[in-house]
């Protein structure tokens, strides 16, 4: 192999048949002419990812694209999925049931093979429909905390997974940075989160648990699209997976109380685990980020797509007025939201 591939060097693989057999081949997974179907699966904006029938079993073939699928000009470096093969990696030996095996990977390319988990269902999924399991967030916040505390100061971990350019490139700058544009009176307060986040290198951190990345199986939920991987801080982790309660919540406001206790729990589960720092300090940080993380969904570079303009409007007053109030514990920020959708 000769290096990794470069943006303007880029061949996707789906649209390119020849390339997707050469590379299965090379990497010993199949012989010439043994594939059987390619399938394009759908629910992500920034990869390839195809479900690849072998002779013997499926497998998922994910190579990261150099433009992302969004309406706004996005783009980022397409090394990044070998961030997130090596979280994978490094994470499916910490919580090997809430984590699919790498099987293969080839760099020139920027392709990764893992196990494919058939019949499977999203997370997301569910709780648009109303379908709150307390249980399944508390499962997902065990499994975060996990991968934080058994990475927290490990210098070998800081040294694979230094990213800083991919997580700002993917995470602040799209999020927090864009949204510092849209509101320039809160911009100060918006790039002080920037700056402080990407100051903070304590743990090995997904940067995207969304219920969209979360699989529920029969082993429990499956941890997956960890492109945005980064040794950084773990407070980013915990803000980004309650925010998604929030905002199910805002749209689903017959099923809002539920979306709450969710929110409870996930947190409660999680800070139980937190040993690597004080609880009170790590518990400030994820709270002063999370109402920044709830306005980047509305005028970021990647708002949810399921909040109608009314439900849009509502989440964008009440992030405002929690990031002027700066919260400093988790229920706090719970209390002064729901005082707020009052």
């Amino acid at each position: 192999m000769t290096g990794p591939v470069t943006d303007a060097a880029f061949r996707d693989v789906a649209h390119d048949p020849a390339l997707l057999e050469q590379l299965l081949v090379s990497l010993g997974l199949v012989r010439p002419g043994e594939v059987q179907a390619v399938t394009p699966l759908t629910g992500g904006v920034s990869s390839t990812i195809l479900r690849v029938q072998l002779p013997d079993r499926a497998v998922c073939v994910k190579q990261a694209l150099p433009k992302l699928k969004v309406a706004k000009d996005w783009h980022a470096p397409t090394s990044r999925v070998f961030a997130e093969m090596d979280w994978l990696k490094a994470a499916h030996a910490i919580v090997p049931d809430q984590v699919p095996q790498v099987i293969a990977e080839d760099r020139t390319h920027g392709v990764f093979v893992m196990e494919f988990l058939d019949g499977l269902t999203t997370w997301k999924d569910l709780l648009l429909q109303g379908e709150v399991d307390v249980g399944v967030g508390q499962a997902v916040a065990r499994a975060l905390v996990r991968v934080h505390a058994a990475t927290a100061g490990d210098a070998a971990v800081a040294q694979r997974f230094d990213h800083d350019a991919t997580f700002y490139a993917l995470r602040l700058e799209p999020y927090l940075v864009e949204t510092a544009r849209v509101h320039a009176d809160l911009a100060e307060r918006l790039l002080a989160l920037v700056h402080r986040t990407q100051a903070t290198h304590l743990a090995l951190v997904h940067g995207d648990v969304s219920p969209k990345n979360i699989m529920l199986s029969a082993r429990g939920p499956i941890l997956l699209d960890a492109e945005c991987a980064w040794y950084g801080d773990p407070a980013f982790d915990l803000a980004f997976l309650l925010n998604h309660a929030l905002l199910k919540g805002a749209h689903r406001p017959q099923d809002v109380q539920r979306f709450d206790a969710l929110y409870g729990a996930i947190a409660g589960a999680y800070l139980a685990g937190v040993d690597w720092e004080p609880r009170e300090r790590f518990e400030q940080r994820c709270a002063e980020l999370l109402p920044a993380l709830l306005l980047a969904r509305i005028d970021g570079k990647s708002p949810v797509e399921y909040l109608a303009d009314p439900a849009r409007v509502r989440v964008r007053q009440g992030a405002r007025a929690l990031l002027a109030e700066a919260p400093a514990t988790l229920a706090a920020l719970m209390q002064r939201w729901q005082q707020h959708r009052a």
